[in-house]
């Protein structure tokens, strides 16, 4: 198998892998849609989905912050990574030693186009297409609404926002809301500046910062009129098999044509 990933990498297999290690959690739950589960032999501390994997895998440190011996242990041939959510730094050393694939998702097309490959790379095409299919299916019968002015933050002290060009951005689109951030990645913000938005709806995600229901009150306080919303992380920044559940996810907590 031959392909060029998503950052431009080129990678060359002779055989089908046998012993893949994961670096993603989203990408980690796709392999076991992809039916993987006797070729997986290490995953992160964060691939939580499925349960049976991250009670029995072998984990191989954070997705920051990985265990190299434990990895060269396991004698993989291929890693399976991703440009955001791995070091550089972890990412080169891996390459110089092993096959590995690195995902760099923006969006839906770029999510359906990972899958894709990791179906060629794993011989699994057949159920890559399937849940292709099935996540273009879904996600294309989301009520069309209009779109609410959005914050969406990923973090606390300092906050930290979703910006464009990111996954999230693309999901917030689909959920019914329009992204209120213009800087790219994810900029931080002063209270000062959330207050000067003034977003009709604030989402609170429950990754990588665990929100919760004190948060939403406290944000209250200084936005009154602003619907302060605790929403699960997952379902707008996981892109591999989540997507199925994100879609119903969405549909079924579109925003109201009047913000509360």
């Amino acid at each position: 198998m031959k392909l060029t990933d998503q950052t431009g990498h080129y990678i060359e297999l002779n055989q089908t892998p046998s012993r893949i290690v994961s670096l993603v959690p989203s990408q980690t739950e796709l392999l076991y849609h992809l039916r993987l589960e006797d070729k997986i032999v290490g995953i992160t501390k964060f691939c939580v989905h499925p349960a049976h994997w991250y009670k029995n895998k072998v984990h191989v440190g954070g997705t920051k912050k990985l265990n190299h011996q434990k990895i060269a242990a396991l004698k993989p041939d291929l890693i399976i990574a991703n440009k955001e959510e791995n070091s550089q730094s972890d990412i080169e050393l891996l390459q110089t030693q092993y096959p590995v694939y690195i995902s760099n998702i923006r969006n839906l097309s770029e999510a359906l186009h990972m899958i894709a490959q990791l179906g060629i790379l794993t011989q699994t095409e057949m159920n890559a297409t399937n849940l292709i299919r099935k996540i273009e299916q879904a996600f294309a019968s989301i009520p069309s609404k209009k779109k609410h002015k959005a914050l969406y933050l990923i973090w606390k002290n300092p906050y930290m926002a979703a910006g464009k060009d990111t996954f999230i951005n693309d999901m917030m689109n689909y959920a019914g809301y329009f992204n209120c951030i213009e800087k790219n990645r994810y900029p931080t913000l002063t209270l000062t500046e959330i207050i000067r938005l003034q977003p009709e709806y604030i989402l609170l995600s429950s990754e990588p910062y665990p929100f919760k229901y004190k948060h939403q009150e406290e944000l209250k306080k200084i936005l009154p009129h602003t619907k302060i919303l605790l929403v699960d992380g997952e379902m707008f920044s996981w892109y591999g098999s989540r997507l199925l559940k994100a879609a119903e996810y969405f549909t079924k907590n579109l925003p109201a044509s009047e913000p509360a």
